[in-house]
Formats: structure tokens, sequence, C-alpha cells
């Protein structure tokens, strides 16, 4: 069985962003990038199925920049077997990075895309399911939990009422959780290994995708900071508070 696990170059989540000085977007020059969160979460998985003997094969994918290799050497440096470059300079939207995914999963033919289930740098969520509705695959989002049998997997899925157990028939799409593991760190060894791994550098001419952005920026703000809290002496004061000045209640 081969899975597929598409990551993404993100400003590391221990980073504060920081907006520029234009208000065009968030300052990238000069900060320190890593993988998204959520895609090491399902490199993650797809290395535990294939510890369980489950899956044979891992390729990792990663579109944008040339510096994404680094995020891609991180993956196979988790245990991912080899990986896919898709070089562009353009802003990657969900749709353009959907369809680029759809050319290379009809091209390698996974039975299982494990990706996280949004970037933490635009917090979109989309681009799992844009990608089971181009191929048309059955899709289980939000999984905090995955298992392979008999040509199915079965997800347990986070939901707002509680958790919700769905089966699907593969070849499938599952979008990570954050309680579907917790990631290994990549050892020394494992990280010297990863140099020797192969690693394929296409363009999305090659895949014949137009990447040009369909959505544009108006502007960017830093969110207004938080007013001072005051004490009060009573509950009634409290509720006054509440009623005529916060108007809650």
């Amino acid at each position: 069985m081969k899975v597929l696990v598409p990551v993404k170059r993100v400003i590391d989540y221990n980073i504060k962003p920081r907006v520029k000085a234009d208000g065009t977007g968030v300052e990238t020059a000069g900060v320190k990038m890593s993988m998204n969160p959520f895609d090491e979460i399902a490199v993650e998985e797809s290395v535990r199925l294939k510890e369980k003997g489950v899956v044979t094969e891992i390729v990792a994918v990663s579109i944008g920049e040339p510096k994404a290799q680094d995020t891609l050497r991180t993956a196979m440096a988790m245990g991912a077997d080899r990986s896919i470059l898709v070089e562009t300079e353009a802003v990657t939207e969900p749709l353009a990075v959907a369809k680029v995914l759809k050319a290379l999963v009809e091209k390698e033919k996974p039975d299982l895309v494990i990706l996280g289930k949004q970037a933490i740098d635009d917090d979109m969520n989309a681009t799992g399911q844009m990608l089971a509705g181009l191929l048309g695959w059955p899709q289980g989002t939000f999984a905090s939990k995955v298992e392979l049998h008999d040509g199915k997997a079965t997800v347990t899925r986070e939901i707002d009422g509680g958790l919700q157990t769905v089966e699907l028939a593969l070849p499938a799409i599952v979008t990570a959780d954050l309680r579907l593991n917790e990631p290994r760190y990549a050892s020394l060894p494992n990280i010297m290994k990863a140099r020797k791994k192969p690693m394929e550098k296409i363009t999305p001419a090659d895949v014949d995708v137009d990447m040009t952005p369909r959505l544009s920026i108006v502007s960017v703000a830093e969110p207004a900071g938080r007013k001072a809290g005051i004490k009060v002496d009573s509950a009634a004061e409290l509720v006054a508070k509440l009623r005529n000045e916060a108007k809650v209640i």
C-alpha cells in the first residue's frame, strides 16, 4: 500500500507572526520556517502505519519555493521513503494545490492520501476536501484515529457533538487533527539518511496546472490589543456593568 503525504512550509509555530509595514501580508523574510504542525501529524501517522506493516511506501509532496525541500527532508527523516517537490514562486491557494495533488495522485496511484486538516498560516481547511471532490474519493476529515483493514479505512473524526466513526473504501482522503498522534523528533542518523533519499523536482507546468492566485489580499492588520481589566467590589456592581456597559445581559 502506498501513501501520499502533502506537507507545507510555514512560519514556525513558536514564532509570533509580524505584519509587514505596508500591511500587504505577514513578514516571512528572516523568519524561522518549519513543517506545518498538522502535516507533521499526517507524516507521523503514515510512518506508524508503515511500522505496523500496513503501508509499504510513503511519498511526501510539497508545493512551493525551492526552500520547501528542507521540509521534505524533514518528512523523509521522520520516515518517508521519497519525496516530490513542485517548485513555484506563486502564492499557493487550496484549489491550485488540490489540482496539483490530483495530478500527482493520478501519476503515483496511492491507496491513501493523508494530509493536515489545515495549514497554520492561512487556516483555510479546504485542500483535503477539494482534493476528495476532484478525485471523487471518500474522505474522513478531522481524524483522531485511523485504522486500515480489508481495503477499507475506519476513521474516528472529531465533531462538535463528540466523535463520529466513518468507514471509507480505499482509495480515500484523510485529514489529520491534533489528537491523532504526537509526532516524533527526527534523529540525527535519520536526518543524515534523508539526504540520500530521492527527491523529484517538477513544476506546475509539468502537471498542467495554473497556479495564478484567485484571491487578492486587501490589507492585513494586527489584532486590536486587549484592554486592561478592572476589579469590582460586589456582585451587584459586576451585574450592573455587564448590563449597562458590556450589554451582555
